[in-house]
C-alpha cells in the first residue's frame, strides 16, 4: 500500500510513521512518498525517517519528492499537513487582528479566516491532482482550519476527503489523564464546527457519568473552565476559550512577549537540528511542546477503518446531510461518524445543547462566506464573513482591518490581487 505525506517537511511526519509501526501488523503500508515544495526540509526528513524506520526494523521503502503528480499517483491514502507561508505568515495572523483589540489566532477569527484564504487554493490544487492520479485514494486532511479545507475540497472538487482533528479524542484524553481510564471506554456525543465542538451524553462503560466525573473532565479541560462547561452542561472544545473569554483572552494575547507562532518558530529549529543530526534515529523531546499531539492516532484509526473494513465510530469533518438540523446540508460539521470501506456516515444528532445553537450557525454562515470569499477573491464575502463572525462582527473594525490582513497575506493571494 502506497501511503503518501503532503507537506511532508512538518515536525509532524514522524509522528505518522511512528503510528505506521505500531500497526504494520494490520496495515502493510510498503510505501511512503515524502512531498514538499521545501527541498531542504524535504531532505532532512526523509534521511530522518529512514533512519527512524531502520533502527525499529520496519522494512518500508522511503522516498521523497517535489513532484506532486508523483507523490500522488497510485495512492490509497495521502495526508495533508501543509502551512502556507509558514509560521512567518502564522505570526501576521496572530498579531494584525491584536492590533484592532481582536484575538489573534491562527484558526478562529481574522486570522483563521486568513490562514484559510492562503490554503484553500493550493489544498483544491491537491484535490483536483488527487483526481487524477488517485481517484479512488483518500485525502486525509489535517491542514487548519480543517473545516473550512474540507468544505472547500467538498463542494469544488470531486477528491475523497475525510478531515480530522485531534480534538475529536480530546474527551478520551481527559477520561485518561485524570482518572485513568482507557480511550475505549468513553463513549460521548460530538457535535459542532472544527474547532468549535460541544460534548455531551458522556458514559463511560455505557452508563452515563457521575457529577462528580464530569466535574473532573471539565477541570481537565482548564483552558475553558469547569464553571463554564458546568453552566452550558457539555464539555467544549478548549478553543471555546476564545468565545467565553474573549476580553481576558486579548489582554493576556498582548501582553505575552512572543505570540504562539514566535514560540513554534524558536521551537521549530530545535526539532529540526535534531531530525538533521545524521546520528539522531528518535524523535526529540521537543517536539512534545510543539502542540497537535493525537493526530497521527486519529489518521491511522481512519485507514485502519477503511482499508481493513472495521467499522469505527469517530469525529470527522464531513457534509452535514441532515445530521444537525438548523444547519445546511451541503456545510461541513465536525460530528461522531460511523467510518468503514464505504466512508464516512453521519450519526444523527437528535439532542444539542440548547445553548450552543445560536454560535454553531454564527460560525457556519462565517465559515460559508469565508470558503466562497477565498475561491472567488470576493473582497465583499471578505468583509461579510467578518460580519458574520462573532469575534470580529463590528463594521467600523472590518472596514479599516481587511485592507491590513490583505497586504499581510498579499504574496500568497494571487486571487485577491487580479
Amino acid at each position: 500500500m502506497k501511503f503518501t505525506i503532503v507537506g511532508a517537511g512538518s515536525s509532524y511526519t514522524p509522528e505518522l510513521l511512528d503510528e505506521m509501526i505500531v500497526r504494520r501488523e494490520s496495515l502493510p503500508i510498503d510505501e511512503l512518498v515524502l512531498y514538499d515544495i521545501d527541498s531542504h526540509r524535504l531532505e532532512v526528513m526523509e534521511g530522518f525517517c529512514k533512519r527512524y524506520s531502520a533502527k525499529r526494523d520496519f522494512p518500508i521503502k522511503i522516498r521523497s519528492t517535489t513532484d506532486i503528480d508523483d507523490a500522488l499517483y497510485g495512492a490509497a491514502f495521502v495526508d495533508t499537513q501543509i502551512r502556507v507561508g509558514g509560521n512567518k505568515q502564522r505570526v501576521k495572523d496572530e498579531k494584525i487582528p491584536l492590533k484592532y483589540g481582536l484575538i489573534g489566532q491562527e484558526t478562529t477569527g481574522a486570522g483563521g479566516m486568513m490562514k484559510a484564504f492562503r490554503t484553500i487554493p493550493v489544498m483544491l490544487d491537491v484535490a483536483r491532482h488527487m483526481e487524477k492520479s488517485s481517484p479512488d485514494g483518500w485525502l486525509i486532511n489535517y491542514t487548519n482550519p480543517a473545516g473550512l479545507v474540507t468544505e472547500a475540497v467538498k463542494r469544488y472538487t470531486n477528491a475523497n476527503i475525510a478531515g480530522f482533528c485531534s480534538g475529536g479524542i480530546f474527551p478520551k484524553m481527559w477520561a485518561k489523564r485524570s482518572m485513568g481510564i482507557d480511550y475505549n471506554r468513553v463513549q460521548y456525543d460530538y457535535v459542532g464546527l472544527n474547532h468549535l465542538n460541544f460534548i455531551s451524553h458522556i458514559t463511560i462503560d455505557g452508563r452515563p457519568v457521575t457529577e462528580k466525573e464530569f466535574e473532573t473532565l471539565a477541570e481537565t479541560n482548564d483552558d475553558v473552565g469547569a464553571d463554564i462547561q458546568k453552566l452550558l452542561g457539555c464539555l467544549t472544545s478548549p478553543y471555546l476559550q476564545y468565545y467565553y473569554k474573549t476580553g481576558q483572552r486579548v489582554e493576556e494575547l498582548k501582553a505575552k512577549s512572543q505570540t504562539r507562532g514566535e514560540y513554534v518558530q524558536d521551537l521549530e529549529k530545535i526539532v529540526f537540528a535534531g531530525y538533521a543530526d545524521e546520528n539522531n534515529a528518535d524523535i526529540p523531546k521537543e517536539l512534545y511542546k510543539r502542540g497537535g499531539g493525537g493526530y497521527s492516532e486519529v489518521a491511522m484509526n481512519f485507514v485502519n477503518a477503511v482499508y481493513n473494513n472495521v467499522d469505527t465510530e469517530m469525529v470527522v469533518n464531513v457534509q452535514n446531510k441532515g445530521a444537525v438540523p438548523f444547519l445546511p446540508d451541503d456545510g461541513v460539521v465536525e460530528i461522531n461518524c460511523l467510518v468503514n470501506k464505504r466512508g464516512m456516515a453521519p450519526i444523527h444528532k437528535s439532542y444539542i445543547p440548547a445553548p450552543c445553537w445560536g454560535l454553531i450557525s454564527e460560525v457556519k454562515n462565517y465559515e460559508m462566506l469565508a470558503v466562497e470569499a477565498a475561491v472567488e477573491g470576493n473582497v465583499t464575502k471578505m468583509k461579510q464573513a467578518l460580519l458574520a463572525h462573532p469575534l470580529v462582527r463590528e463594521y467600523s473594525v472590518v472596514e479599516k482591518l481587511v485592507p491590513d490582513l490583505l497586504e499581510g497575506s498579499k504574496e500568497f493571494l494571487p486571487q485577491f490581487f487580479k
